[in-house]
């Protein structure tokens, strides 16, 4: 995944996906990303503040990334398997 903006480019990758990529900054931690397989219209108000609401009540933080048809949630490595289940309690399916 790369972003852009007049600051910053932004890649998520695994390492290995990204060899020869000569980066100012990677960050401490890993993450590990999940992907939220649903089909959510662009109206439905409050999907994720549930998502992220149940995770922060399980003491972990998570960054939130959005694209056209799929929302993304990234936690650290550590944490993978508790948010995972976190997730499933919500619903979705492993």
């Amino acid at each position: 995944m790369i972003t852009k903006d007049k600051d910053e480019i932004t890649v998520v990758a695994e390492a290995n996906q990204i060899p020869d990529l000569d980066f100012v900054e990677r960050n401490k931690e890993d993450y590990k990303l999940i992907a939220l397989n649903v089909s959510i219209p662009f109206y439905t108000v409050g999907f994720l503040a549930k998502v992220s609401q149940a995770i922060a009540e399980g003491g972990m933080n998570i960054l939130i990334v959005s694209t056209y048809s799929k929302d993304y949630i990234m936690v650290k490595k550590d944490v993978l398997d508790k948010a995972l289940g976190i997730l499933k309690r919500l619903g979705f399916r492993g």
